[in-house]
C-alpha cells in the first residue's frame, strides 16, 4: 500500500517506521525541522507529489497551529476514493462522569470535535480513532507539573505508543466510523502517579476531586480482535524502572 502520514511528530514518526518495511510511506510534518529522509523520503509535498495519489492517509496533527485551516487545506488535496484516518482525542467525552462509549452525543465543542466533523463532512471514507491519553517511552503520567499542583483523581484513559503502532495500521481495514482507542485496563490516576513519583523521584501530586469518567473502548477490540501489549497503565514503564 500507499500511505501518506500527515503529522510527523512523537507517534507519526514512529508509525512510519514502523510501515516502511512493508508499504510505501511518505511523512510530511508543518514544522520546518530535520527529518530522517534516507528513511520515509520526508519532505513538503507539492499538489501534483505522488505525495497525495496514496490509497491511505493518517492525519495525526497537533490541535495547535491553525489546525482546523490545516486540515482544510488537506482536504482539498486528498483524493476522494482514498481512507482517511483521522487520529482524534477522548477528550471530547468531556463533561461526562460516566463509562462513556462512541454512541454518547459530545457535550462541549472542541478543536478535536470541530475535526471529526468537518472530515467527515467532506471525506467519503473516514475512520476517526479517538486516543486515550498518549503514554510511553518519554510521556510518563506524573512528570508535569500545573500551576496549582492539584489533580482530579478518577480511571485513567491511557494508551501505550507501542499499541498504537499495532492498531493504526490494522485500522486500514475497519469500517467507517468512531472507535476509541483506550488499554482495557483504568487504574486510578493517583495510583498512577504514586508508582511513578517512587520510580522516577517527581514530586507527589494531591489530588482533590474525583471524576468517574471511563472510556470504553470494546468497539475496536472487537472489530480487530486485537489484544493490547499494553493493558495495564501501572506498568506501562516497568521496563525503564524496576520496582
Amino acid at each position: 500500500m500507499n500511505i501518506s502520514i500527515i503529522g510527523c511528530g512523537w507517534l507519526g514518526m514512529d508509525l512510519a517506521k514502523t510501515l516502511k518495511s512493508t508499504h510505501t510511506v511518505y511523512c510530511y510534518q508543518r514544522r520546518q525541522q530535520p527529518l530522517e529522509e534516507e528513511l520515509i523520503g520526508a519532505y513538503l509535498p507539492r499538489a501534483n507529489d505522488p505525495f497525495w495519489q496514496s490509497e491511505y492517509f493518517v492525519l495525526s496533527l497537533s490541535t495547535k497551529d491553525d489546525y482546523l485551516e490545516s486540515i482544510k487545506n488537506f482536504l482539498e488535496l486528498i483524493p476522494q476514493k482514498s481512507t482517511l484516518l483521522l487520529m482524534s482525542s477522548t477528550s471530547v467525552y468531556l463533561g461526562y462522569n460516566e463509562t462513556v462509549d462512541e454512541t454518547y452525543p459530545v457535550l462541549h465543542t472542541s478543536l478535536s470535535f470541530e475535526a471529526e466533523q468537518l472530515v467527515q463532512t467532506v471525506h467519503p471514507h473516514v475512520i476517526i480513532l479517538r486516543l486515550g491519553g498518549l503514554m510511553g517511552e518519554d510521556r510518563i503520567a506524573g512528570q508535569w507539573q500545573n500551576s496549582t499542583r492539584t489533580y482530579p483523581d478518577g480511571p485513567v484513559n491511557y494508551v501505550h505508543k507501542e499499541d498504537l503502532l499495532k492498531i493504526i495500521p490494522q485500522s486500514f481495514s475497519l469500517e467507517p466510523g468512531i472507535y476509541n482507542v483506550v488499554a482495557p485496563l483504568h487504574p486510578l490516576r493517583s495510583e498512577v502517579h504514586a508508582k511513578n513519583a517512587r520510580h522516577f523521584g517527581y514530586a507527589p501530586k494531591t489530588f482533590e476531586s474525583t471524576s468517574k469518567r471511563l472510556v470504553n473502548g470494546e468497539k475496536l477490540v472487537r472489530a480487530l480482535d486485537y489484544r493490547f501489549m499494553r493493558p495495564d497503565p501501572l506498568g506501562f514503564w516497568d521496563d525503564l524502572c524496576a520496582d
